[in-house]
């Protein structure tokens, strides 16, 4: 199909009405059709920036998961897995806000479209001192252990902020009952907890943290 001349529309405004849509009615709702109806606009104007469905997909999915992400504000230092931390309840904060389009996050977010904040990340654990030799490993498993923790919290039914479980009798269930009612931590918490023990964990099974100086560079 033919794009209009002239853009009738934004590639921005777009991106936020697709996840309108989605917020409202869920993934399985969202077409072309329905967007441009959304929009006030004729479904041709979106091709001007969308070759098709799954072009928009992928701008969702940067937009949730790269653009509405804040960065934290730390500088690079000793105690630089409390930035990747903060950054990592960032992302879920984005993601968990658009629960209907997590999912979209599975398809349509290649690593191609996140090699800027690759960069970004590795320079701040160079600057941190961490041993380039761990980089790749903290960076792939940041992603993976992020993506994967809050898009099974997505898939979740929202429950109160200390409910990690569904209800279980305590007589059948006698080992979990005892676990969660020992359990301090909410389920932000628990996510924070995840991200920071695997980061100092990937330290100390390298050498220790103790060792580790603020790069001059």
């Amino acid at each position: 199909m033919a794009r209009p001349s002239k853009p009738l529309i934004s590639k921005t405004a777009a991106v936020e009405a697709s996840i309108e849509i989605i917020d409202a009615e869920g993934i399985n709702a969202f077409s072309l059709p329905k967007l441009a109806a959304h929009m006030g606009v004729r479904a041709p104007s979106l091709y001007h920036h969308f070759a098709d469905k799954n072009e928009i997909m992928t701008a969702i999915a940067r937009h949730i998961a790269g653009k509405s992400v804040i960065k934290p504000r730390r500088t690079p230092g000793p105690d630089w897995p409390e930035y990747f931390v903060s950054l990592a309840l960032n992302f879920r904060q984005s993601v968990l806000r658009h629960r209907n389009a997590a999912t979209v996050l599975i398809e349509h977010l290649p690593r191609e479209t996140l090699v800027g904040s690759f960069e970004d990340a590795a320079r701040f654990l160079r600057d941190s001192g961490v041993p380039t030799h761990l980089h790749v490993q903290i960076l792939d498993g940041m992603e993976t252990l992020c993506i994967g923790a809050v898009l099974a919290e997505a898939a979740r039914r929202p429950r109160s902020r200390y409910a990690l479980f569904p209800p279980v009798d305590a007589e059948e269930y006698p080992y979990l009952t005892e676990a969660l009612e020992q359990n301090e931590f909410s389920v932000k918490e628990l996510f924070a907890a995840r991200i920071r023990n695997f980061l100092y964990g990937v330290i100390l099974s390298d050498g220790g943290m103790p060792e580790i100086e603020t790069s001059s560079a």
